[in-house]
């Protein structure tokens, strides 16, 4: 158990210093902005492009794994929103905000820099593609899901809204160069290789600093009974899920993934949900309950994730 907790400590650490840094001001909640836009424009970017291009492509998109990540991802946002509209009478973009919280995992900021501690093979691989599955079929499906509860038409406009800045984003366009370059094997000039490699080595802690400075000042007065079922969805139904798609797979005929990245997978679920949370709830008026799910859920993760790693 010593081992597990010289693993996560040092994370969560980081994301104490972040906070404490910002708390006594140091630095002020608004340089976190500035900082995570450097992490996700550059950084992560650049992390994500080494992980594709430095491989084959045969080595970087495995079907096991993706159909384990979106299919529990999926059952989840599936559940959570069902139960939210049907059994708690939420609103239609309440429910999905509800059911956003249980389903997509904060696997930039906190899920790679712990893989890279425990899983490092496979932790850029495991990043990309939870990126592709997150970036690509989770958030559009979820914020035209939340715009759907007014007309047909507006939804639709959302959804092409959503499209148009996918392509534009900063981890997608990474994610396609990569591809590109590892499906024509090209080797990269080595100064210009050094430096998408420095720009990635940033991403780590600089990341982890960041989630501790965005919790500065978010409120959390009275929510705690609120957001349990948040933080029970997303640090034990979601890897459930994603461990139980997992398994099911080979039945299906689908090769499974080797161990390595059956981990990762159940690792990336059990992390707590993405920083933009309460950023994509705050349209909806809904972001003191995103916001305090976030934080309760970031700190519950120390000792659920101490406990996966544990038991794995």
């Amino acid at each position: 158990m010593l081992d597990i907790l010289a693993i996560t400590t040092p994370i969560y650490i980081i994301i104490l210093l972040g906070y404490i840094a910002t708390r006594t001001g140091l630095f002020a909640r608004l340089e976190m902005r500035t900082f995570g836009k450097f992490v996700i424009n550059l950084a992560l970017p650049a992390l994500v492009f080494n992980a594709i291009a430095q491989r084959k492509i045969a080595d970087i998109l495995h079907p096991a794994y993706l159909l384990a990540c979106l299919g529990g991802s999926l059952i989840v946002l599936g559940a959570a929103y069902l139960s939210g509209k049907k059994l708690a009478g939420m609103a239609q973009a309440d429910a999905i905000i509800y059911a956003m919280g249980m389903s997509c995992s904060n696997s930039s900021f906190i899920g790679y820099p712990i893989l890279l501690l425990t899983l490092a093979p496979v932790a850029g691989v495991a990043l990309a593609m939870n990126v592709l599955v997150e970036n690509v079929v989770m958030l559009p499906l979820i914020i035209t899901l939340a715009e759907s509860g007014g007309d047909g038409g507006g939804a639709r406009k959302v959804l092409q809204l959503t499209l148009a800045r996918l392509v534009r984003n900063p981890l997608i366009i990474a994610l396609s160069a990569g591809l590109l370059v590892s499906l024509l094997e090209w080797q990269l000039p080595a100064p210009l290789g050094r430096t998408v490699t420095l720009f990635a080595q940033a991403s780590g802690a600089l990341s982890l600093f960041v989630i501790g400075g965005t919790l500065v000042g978010l409120p959390m007065r009275g929510m705690a009974r609120q957001v349990a079922p948040i933080v029970a969805g997303k640090l034990v139904l979601h890897p459930l899920a994603v461990a139980l798609v997992m398994a099911a797979l080979p039945y299906a005929g689908v090769t499974p993934a080797e161990p390595a990245l059956r981990h990762a997978a159940v690792m990336m679920a059990a992390m707590p949900m993405m920083s933009i949370y309460p950023i994509v709830a705050q349209a909806y008026g809904l972001e003191n309950r995103s916001a305090a799910a976030l934080v309760l859920t970031t700190s519950a993760s120390f000792f659920t994730l101490s406990g996966l790693l544990w038991l794995g």
